[in-house]
């Protein structure tokens, strides 16, 4: 009896078929770490930047991405060459001394960020609970807390990412609420393409907020740190270049529907409402949706801000366990079981029950607690930035994988930048009056 005969493919496709699912295979760090910093603050952000000022900071997602892609490459570039975390290369180059100042500050902010999360589960609380009356803060942040830790102590790598690339498909409910909206889409695209410019303090203060608010220091370490993990080398990096590549992008995108929403609803209300609303955080902007856009708007847009701030708060402390274990030789990884990794295990837990329970204190000072975390960050990004290029620079490091003169430039124009509009941010955070 003749076999069966085989399906005859060639070479070429072949060798497409193999490119993806090499590519499959790859892809997980820049997609997630890139989703993740869509949080709360940044989430807060984009929205108050669409509802004070419509769509005339749409134009500044396109040079933030790129500059975006910059830094997570370099990164993800420095974890497939070296095999090495961020915070073991800093330590390793620049002395323990420095290192641990460095991390005690980062450990600080990330500690604040993450009370922030919890802070935005509490804030998405009042619009699910008209849904489902026993979902208070209460209720919500112990549950989210819980389903965090388990979700990462009882799963290996492969199982967290799948998690996490779960809440990535979530964000897409912005897409749809940014849609339900029925903005101008004739304004929208001109206001993306043609940079319209307000030359005063708030402009200024709210641009510099979208700028912030895309590139955080703690992503630095987690997305070298899951390069590492996931085991990527030199000879399949390039898939890991288009990972990083499409999840900047993606964010963006998301980053663009949530401006839209607010633009094109709370924006528009303001301009001819004789008692303007009241914004002062997503939730907010959430509840505003429900009478100018629709209920189901006002759903989508609360359960993106409770499918973001639980993501991020997953990824969060599990950067900072990750850096801080890497840069003192600690066991670390979620393939670990706790009793192996117990240090690991027992930061994550630490920042996860101290950022839950502050959230749960009545009257705690949680603006203060955001804003400082934010300001700390702000200071701290153009250092990391600066020891990542040293560090990426150095041909005994990295070899022939060093940046060539135009990454550099590009690098090298984003640490001024960013580290320009930080001390102008905080010189009118601190002094409001200076520039007005």
């Amino acid at each position: 009896m003749n076999s069966p005969a085989k399906p005859n493919i060639s070479p070429r496709w072949r060798m497409a078929l193999r490119s993806v699912l090499m590519f499959l295979s790859i892809i997980g760090p820049g997609i997630i770490t890139a989703n993740a910093d869509n949080d709360v603050g940044g989430i807060t952000t984009y929205s108050l930047a669409g509802a004070q000022f419509g769509y005339t900071l749409l134009w500044l997602l396109i040079p933030v991405t790129a500059a975006l892609i910059v830094t997570q490459e370099m990164c993800a570039r420095m974890g497939a060459i070296t095999g090495k975390g961020l915070a073991d290369l800093i330590r390793e180059n620049f002395g323990v001394k420095v290192t641990f100042w460095v991390l005690l500050l980062f450990v600080l902010g990330d500690l604040g960020n993450t009370a922030a999360e919890f802070a935005g589960i509490a804030s998405a609380s009042p619009i699910l609970q008209t849904y489902v009356p026993l979902l208070s803060k209460y209720v919500l942040v112990p549950v989210a807390a819980l389903f965090v830790f388990l979700t990462v102590t009882r799963g290996n790598y492969k199982i967290v990412e799948r998690v996490f690339f779960a809440f990535c498909i979530v964000y897409l409910a912005y897409v749809v609420s940014g849609i339900l909206v029925h903005p101008d889409w004739h304004q929208v695209a001109s206001q993306t393409f043609f940079p319209h410019f307000t030359p005063n303090s708030a402009y200024l203060l709210m641009a510099i907020g979208v700028i912030g608010t895309t590139i955080s220091p703690w992503m630095q370490f987690y997305i070298q740190s899951a390069v590492v993990d996931k085991g990527v080398t030199k000879n399949d990096y390039h898939y890991s270049r288009i990972d990083v590549v499409v999840g900047s992008v993606i964010t963006d995108v998301i980053a663009f529907f949530i401006i839209v929403s607010s633009a094109a609803t709370i924006y528009v209300h303001n301009l001819h409402a004789a008692h303007p609303l009241q914004i002062n955080d997503a939730g907010d902007v959430a509840a505003a949706l429900a009478p100018l856009a629709g209920k189901f708007a006002s759903l989508l847009f609360a359960i993106g801000l409770l499918n973001a701030a639980i993501f991020t708060a997953s990824i969060l402390p599990l950067s900072t366990a990750y850096y801080v274990c890497e840069a003192f030789g600690f066991e670390r990884g979620v393939d670990n079981s706790f009793t192996e990794a117990p240090i690991f295990y027992g930061l994550y837990l630490a920042l996860i029950v101290i950022g839950g329970g502050v959230v749960l204190i009545p009257h705690s000072p949680l603006l203060a607690i955001i804003f400082y975390s934010q300001v700390l960050n702000g200071v701290l990004l153009p250092i990391v930035l600066v020891l990542m290029l040293l560090l990426i620079n150095n041909k005994r490091i990295m070899g022939t994988w060093t940046n060539g003169i135009v990454f550099n430039s590009i690098a090298w124009a984003t640490v001024i930048i960013v580290g320009v509009l930080t001390i102008v941010s905080t010189i009118q955070q601190f002094f409001p009056g200076v520039g007005t």
